[in-house]
């Protein structure tokens, strides 16, 4: 017996050991003492974010990324910010254009402080790879199933196809048989497919799209119409089994919460460039609650990739991850410069997680010097 009790101890004191590992540095060590903006551009496609860097008295910089930020946002952060811990990252006010970039960045501190991956933070992982997604370009017939082939031959098995900008309110039945068409290439090449409605359809023409692309089984239909009515919302959702998808343009966790209990979201889409790791969990929370699923979208660059990832590694009701896929050459170097080329990369439809400490990334400060956004 008293070797069993031997035993069992001498296990507990190595679990304990690891644990004491696992703690961060002393938060005196993590205190703020510097915040900064790099405004980026993509060379070609003009898709612009700004990556913000938070560094420590200690020397531990972490890296994040928001839509925009100016000069009055980041003094206004470094106010708030200076000589708090990274280990405070969930008290960031919640109405700076910051908060996002400054959560992922904190996480970031606190990972490599830990040297965790910030998934394993956050309760370890749930998956060991994150379905993807990549939105498309195309007008139509062959510049659709061209652009399809690139998505597949990048490694995609889903894609985001942009519902047609309509001429005029009330589309009818040749609409109805554009998108069809645009349906039917991407379903040719055996892709699953997401219809973007961007909020450029009325919730009339919303409702008859729903009906019209039902059959096609479609992952689900993101943003039909703008968020107004929540009956009207209910209605469009009654007469369709199409799944909605909102958040594209949420900046107030309530709404999801309005919509969950109207019962009009099947997809909720959290901006994590707005929200961050830490606000698109709470989301993922309250949505698991009405068995619904999460999305997280974001266009940015290649760390709010990785952070994406690692919320999507968190998240028990995590569906697919949006990845921006930019058509030029030019783009897809830029951004694996800047962080790693291995990041954005996806096989059979998934992508790995970041392995490294914090958000797992190495970030190029020269890259984003010479990419800076005037």
């Amino acid at each position: 017996m008293n070797a069993v009790m031997a035993l069992r101890r001498a296990r507990l004191e190595s679990l304990l050991a690891a644990q004491v590992a696992a703690v961060p540095a002393p938060t005196a060590k993590l205190e703020i003492d510097e915040l900064r903006l790099y405004p980026v551009r993509e060379p070609v496609s003009g898709r612009a974010w700004t990556v913000v860097r938070v560094g420590t008295r200690s020397g531990l910089a972490g890296y994040g990324e928001c839509a925009h930020a100016s000069s009055e946002d980041l003094a206004a952060a470094q106010r708030f910010w200076s000589g708090r811990p990274a280990t405070s990252y969930a008290s960031s006010p919640a109405d700076s254009p910051l908060a996002g970039a400054l959560d992922m960045a904190l996480l970031d501190i606190v990972g490599k402080a830990s040297k965790a991956p910030v998934y394993r933070l956050l309760g370890g992982p749930t998956r060991s790879k994150a379905r993807v997604f990549a939105s498309i370009e195309g007008a139509g017939g062959a510049e659709t199933t061209a652009a399809v082939k690139r998505a597949i031959e990048a490694g995609y098995r889903a894609v985001g196809l942009r519902v047609p900008a309509p001429a005029a309110r009330n589309q009818g039945q040749a609409y109805q048989l554009e998108l069809r068409k645009l349906v039917e290439a991407v379903r040719s090449q055996a892709a699953d497919f997401v219809l973007e409605g961007a909020g450029l359809l009325t919730p009339g023409d919303a409702a008859s799209v729903a009906a019209a692309i039902e059959s096609r089984h479609p992952l689900w239909f993101d943003e039909p119409t703008t968020i107004g009515s929540l009956e009207t919302l209910r209605k469009i959702a009654d007469e369709s089994v199409v799944p909605l998808g909102f958040g594209r343009e949420i900046r107030h966790a309530g709404v999801f919460q309005d919509l969950l209990r109207a019962g009009s979201l099947d997809v909720a889409r959290p901006d994590i460039l707005h929200f961050g790791i830490t606000g698109s969990r709470r989301i993922a929370a309250l949505a698991e609650t009405y068995y619904v699923a999460v999305a997280p979208r974001y266009e940015g660059g290649p760390v709010a990739t990785a952070a994406a990832l690692h919320l999507a590694a968190s998240l028990p009701n995590f569906f697919i991850q949006h990845i921006p896929l930019p058509v030029a050459a030019e783009d897809r170097a830029m951004r694996a410069q800047l962080a790693g080329g291995d990041l954005e990369k996806v096989k059979d439809g998934f992508a790995s997680l970041p392995i490294g400490p914090g958000l797992g990334v190495t970030v190029n400060e020269a890259v984003l010097e010479k990419y800076h956004a005037a």
